[in-house]
This record gives C-alpha cells, sequence and structure tokens, in this order.
C-alpha cells in the first residue's frame, strides 16, 4: 500500500473512531457506518476516493450535533428576574410577561416535560427598543447556550434547512450549525426580525418556520443537507419583528407577541447613565470614571437627531465620545488618572457629526 493510501487509511479510520464517540441514534450510526464500508471497499478494490472529502464533511458535522448533549437548567425564577432587572431597565410590563413565561416553562421542566409545548415568544417593537439584548438575557438567566438567526433579507429557505449533498457546495442550514455551535440540544435560538425576510422566498422560508415552531412537527425536524430527523423540541425558540405586517397567519398562531414600548427621555438618561455609559467606557478601554458629563449635557446626548424610539442612536452617540477620550489619552492629551468633564461649553467638541 502505497503513502497515499496509507494516508486515506488513516483518514477513514479516523471517521470511524468520531463516529462511534459521537453518540448517534441507531438508525443514523448504521448509516454512517454503511457510508464508511463503502469508502473502504472502493479505496481497496479500486483505489477509488473521489468522494471522500464530501463523506468526511457529512460525518463531522453529524458527529457534532447534539443528539444527546445538553446544559443544566437554572430553574430559579428569582435568578431570572434579578438578571432582567441587571440587564434593563424599566420594561416592567414586558419583564412580567417573560417571568410569566419562564415559570411555565420551569413548572414543565421541574415535572419532567422537556419540551415547550408553549406558543413561542416573540418580541414586537421598533429597532433599538432592546428586543436582541432581552433575548440574550433570558438565556442567560435559564443557564442557556445562546445562539441568533438573522432573518433579515434572508432570501432561500436553504439558509435554515439546508442543501441536499446531491449538489456539490451543500451545507447544513444555519439551525444545525447552531445547534451544532453551542453543543447542546436545551440551547436558546433567537430567529431575529422574522418579518424581513426577502419578498421572493417568503412563502417558502414561512412554511419552515411553521415546522420549526410546531410543538408537533419540530421533534422531527429534518436539515436536506442531514437527511435525518432532529429533535428540536427541547430548543427554547425566540422571535423578533419590528411588526406583524408580513407575518403568515400560520407562523402568528405559533407566537405569543410581547409588545415592547418605545423609551422615554427619562427613561434613556437612566439607561445612558447607568447602563450603557459604564458598558461603553469599559470597552472603549477608558481608565475607570475618567469620563464625567453634566447632567445639562444628557438631553443633546439623548437626542442628538431628534426624537428616537430605541436606545440605539444614543449607544452610538455615546462611543462616538468615548473614542474621542480614547484618541485624546493617546495622543497625550489627557492624562490616564486624570478626569475629563463633558459641559455645555464643551460637548460639541465630543458629539459625533
Amino acid at each position: 500500500m502505497d503513502n497515499t493510501a496509507q494516508g486515506l487509511e488513516a483518514q477513514i479510520q479516523n471517521l470511524e473512531k468520531k463516529i462511534e464517540a459521537a453518540h448517534l441514534p441507531p438508525e443514523l450510526l448504521e448509516k454512517a457506518k454503511g457510508m464508511i464500508d463503502i469508502l473502504k471497499i472502493s479505496l481497496r478494490q479500486a483505489g477509488n476516493y473521489s468522494n471522500l472529502e464530501s463523506v468526511a464533511n457529512y460525518l463531522n458535522v453529524i458527529s457534532q450535533i447534539p443528539f444527546e448533549n445538553e446544559t443544566k437548567d437554572n430553574l430559579d425564577l428569582n435568578i431570572a428576574k434579578q438578571t432582567l432587572d441587571k440587564n434593563h431597565y424599566g420594561l416592567a410590563e414586558v419583564k412580567n410577561r417573560i417571568l410569566e413565561y419562564l415559570a411555565s416553562l420551569i413548572l414543565n421542566l421541574k415535572n419532567g416535560q422537556k419540551s415547550n409545548r408553549a406558543p413561542i415568544m416573540c418580541l414586537v417593537g421598533l429597532v433599538g427598543t432592546g428586543k436582541t439584548t432581552l433575548a440574550y438575557s433570558i438565556a442567560q438567566s435559564m443557564g442557556r447556550n445562546f445562539e441568533r438567526i438573522p432573518l433579515g433579507g434572508m432570501g432561500d429557505v436553504r439558509d435554515l434547512r439546508g442543501q441536499s449533498r446531491l449538489f456539490a457546495d451543500a451545507e447544513p442550514g444555519q439551525i444545525i450549525k447552531k445547534m451544532i455551535h453551542t453543543k447542546s440540544k436545551n440551547c436558546v435560538i433567537l430567529l431575529d426580525e422574522l418579518d424581513r425576510v426577502t419578498e421572493a422566498a417568503r412563502a417558502d422560508i414561512m412554511g419552515a418556520l411553521v415546522e420549526l415552531l410546531d410543538p408537533e412537527q419540530n421533534q422531527a425536524f429534518t436539515d436536506h443537507y442531514v437527511d435525518y430527523p432532529t429533535d428540536l423540541s427541547e430548543v427554547l425558540f425566540i422571535a423578533t419583528v419590528n411588526n406583524t405586517t408580513n407575518i403568515a397567519t400560520a407562523v402568528l398562531d405559533r407566537l405569543e407577541l410581547i409588545q415592547m414600548p418605545s423609551y422615554s427621555d427619562e427613561e434613556k438618561l437612566m439607561i445612558g447613565k447607568n447602563y450603557l455609559l459604564p458598558k461603553i467606557s469599559v470597552q472603549s478601554g477608558l481608565p475607570q470614571s475618567i469620563l464625567k458629563i453634566d447632567d445639562s449635557v444628557w438631553p443633546v446626548i439623548i437626542r442628538p437627531l431628534g426624537y428616537d424610539s430605541g436606545i440605539r442612536s444614543l449607544e452610538r452617540t455615546i462611543e462616538g465620545i468615548c473614542r474621542k477620550v480614547a484618541r485624546l489619552i493617546v495622543e497625550g492629551k489627557i492624562q490616564q488618572n486624570g478626569i475629563i468633564t463633558l459641559t455645555s461649553q464643551n460637548v460639541s467638541q465630543f458629539l459625533p457629526h
């Protein structure tokens, strides 16, 4: 046996070990072993290994799907409340709705009912109102791994549910990819901006979403690349939309809509002072407490371009301010142990244009 054949034989053996260690469902394990057997026969009898790469890619994918792996849930609702209050100011009604939803989920988990039979939580609100960060906080409060699938602009249902291996560039869809990345079958997956899929692909994508979100169907979700039913019943899906106009009725029937309110200037002031400024200062590398902002300046920071329902423009404005301060430090114009205070006289120098 020449060196090339020996190398291929070793590669096949490694695939075999990986499959054995992956705890695959019996039917899928049998299918994988059959593919490996065919590779061995092809290599030994004909020296034909043209499909080795395709088979190896497939076996690597299925060996990473978390059919059995899961994280331990945190079933303490008080911790969930503390997490939401720590990460988000205000939103009392939204938080109450989320806690009620989680309470029902926790009771089912304590009773041994791992699959989620409730409608999928869907946060409805304008850009910048905190939908995505709320979803992350829910995952954090439960101790679950989190992934996000952006549906905005998605134009092909194969992005969600994969492409058949008959095609040369086939790969699994986003659902399987995100589960592999979380390494847990009870992860939290955010389906972000359901209403912004492209018009041409809307019907197909909405059909796939019905299968994803329906507890009667998602126990056997079939990705076209994997070509084997995957149980998604323990995945906690959360959806976000800007509005429900473009959502299919069949999908809406499976959603529990939670309306996100717009932020008042008073709420933005508290969020800017107590949440965004400390976080962005650290992200920008600023020494602690080097940046002070007078109360008289905050109205200009909150509304640099007029009214905004969310906090995204506020976040960008604070980011711009912090970067300008960082530049002054690097250029030696401010000592790192000094303090710079934004006042009505100098704020225009720091606001991004």
